[in-house]
């Protein structure tokens, strides 16, 4: 399995996304149905939408400050409940412990609920090259993995297909008719696991939140998928991110009221599964064993970071990718990471070193939406401008990985050289001047110097007058200079 990607496939792949007219047509409607949907339900549902924020935010910050302890308190719980819970320091680990299972119970098969941790885990493409199949049955996971993609955003993994789309693709790889109402997209996706259903062993989910003080999990979903996939199996494997602990059912109501809202402009999702063990005698439904695995891969080294640790506060809402301009235009494949958007360029390079995913620092304007956005208070363009510092070297070089991103000498010696002239004024007015003058000249060989021939492959030649200032009028036509 690949994880390093280096620079120029990042600019490959974002210059298809940025040529893909559909793809951006099909972003921008969904985008701005989401974005106005939130905007919407807080203005007319939500008195104090700011105070909750900051109650959501002080829970996450709460169970980070003693996650050690909850962890702990959580086990013994879930043990009590008749959990089996497995610790797993990464993914590997958290693979083996999976396909342990799958031996034990001669199982070829696995049925999926939404699960980005098994994302993060690549736990797909680890059972395949075993000859055990893993089977999405969340729908818009279903579409993605049958068109083989990765899910595009964390969320809603096949936002960037319109219904024409996945008829074609349920028509080419279901072998069925091809339609493209939703009504009739939804039946065929229906009628196509429900067969699947009928006869698996063992199903797989995520957690949204994990009760330390009750030893439960709680799951929320749309769909009815990830219920099926809990209760109609034998045995029921939940993969969970340690930041998912907070200690009790109030602190889990607070993180879901700000949640739903911020990911689809929903009050409430459909179904909200609160799994407390496995079946006890007289049940009439359920799984007989229940299996967590508690997932590090990382989260500890995050944790440990004094002004990075609140990128754990995350709560997988998907509002900041909503909101970014840059994902807007480029979608998640374009990141080439399993989290994309503001929130990917804070986790991934912590989770899979600077070295492999430092890239998508670049996919920001730090316009600071998602920052304004998050429902639990992330400074995510804080956090990412400390992160761009780390890549360069000019941080506290605490980043995995970041050794192999610093600037090299002769982008150092640049810096340092543009840093000095520019703090100097009668040098930077005299540079200006020059490139005012030889502006005509630079312009037309721009393509083929070095440094501008990047800058200029994606950008227009800027106009060099040689002033400082230039004149602008605010929105009452005052005139600044």
């Amino acid at each position: 399995m690949k994880f390093y990607h280096s620079k120029e496939e990042y600019e490959q792949v974002i210059s298809r996304k940025l040529e893909d007219k559909q793809l951006k047509e099909n972003l921008g409607s969904v985008m701005g149905i989401l974005r106005n949907n939130r905007k919407k339900l807080i203005a007319d549902s939500y008195g104090d939408w700011e105070g909750l924020r900051e109650q959501a935010r002080s829970v996450k910050q709460k169970s980070l400050s003693n996650l050690g302890e909850l962890l702990q308190t959580f086990e013994a719980n879930a043990t009590k409940n008749g959990f089996i819970v497995h610790w797993a320091k990464d993914g590997s680990e958290a693979n083996e412990i999976i396909l342990g299972l799958m031996r034990q119970y001669n199982a070829n098969r696995i049925l999926k609920g939404k699960s980005m941790a098994s994302e993060e885990i690549h736990l797909n493409q680890y059972l395949k090259e075993r000859d055990i199949e893993a089977i999405e049955t969340d729908l818009g996971e279903l579409i993605i993995q049958l068109n083989g993609e990765p899910p595009v955003h964390i969320v809603v993994p096949a936002i960037h297909k319109n219904r024409f789309e996945v008829g074609e693709i349920f028509h080419k790889h279901l072998g069925v008719e091809k339609k493209e109402e939703i009504k009739d997209l939804n039946a065929i996706a229906r009628n196509h696991l429900r067969s699947k259903f009928q006869d698996f062993k063992i199903g797989l989910s995520g957690v949204n939140f994990a009760i330390a003080d009750e030893g439960a999990i709680w799951l929320i979903e749309n769909e009815g998928n990830g219920r099926m996939s809990t209760t109609a199996c034998d045995v029921h494997v939940a993969i969970c991110g340690i930041e998912k602990v907070i200690e009790s059912f109030e602190d889990a109501a607070i993180l879901d009221t700000m949640l739903v809202p911020s990911a689809t402009g929903q009050s409430t999702t459909c179904y909200k599964n609160i799994i407390s063990g496995p079946r006890k005698n007289g049940d009439l439904d359920g799984p007989k064993e229940t299996h967590i695995i508690l997932l590090d891969n990382g989260r500890s080294h995050i944790l440990s970071d004094p002004l990075l640790y609140n990128s754990l506060n995350c709560i997988r809402c998907g509002a900041c990718m909503n909101h970014c301009p840059v994902y807007d235009k480029i979608g998640g494949h374009a990141y080439l990471a399993t989290y994309p958007g503001p929130i990917g360029e804070v986790i991934s390079p912590q989770l899979f070193g600077m070295d492999n995913c430092g890239y998508i620092l670049n996919l920001c304007s730090l316009c600071g939406r998602c920052s304004e956005v998050c429902p639990v208070k992330i400074p995510l363009a804080e956090n990412i401008r400390i992160l761009r510092s780390e890549k360069v070297g000019e941080g506290r070089k605490t980043i995995k990985g970041q050794k192999n991103t610093s600037l090299n000498r002769s982008e150092k010696w640049a810096m340092k050289t543009f840093a000095w002239i520019a703090s100097h004024g009668f040098l930077w007015r005299s540079t200006l001047c020059s490139a005012s003058i030889f502006s005509s000249l630079l312009e037309k060989f721009s393509n083929k110097l070095p440094g501008l021939k990047v800058w200029t492959s994606c950008r227009s030649f800027p106009t060099l007058n040689g002033q400082l200032h230039r004149k602008v009028k605010n929105l009452q036509g005052v005139i600044y200079e």
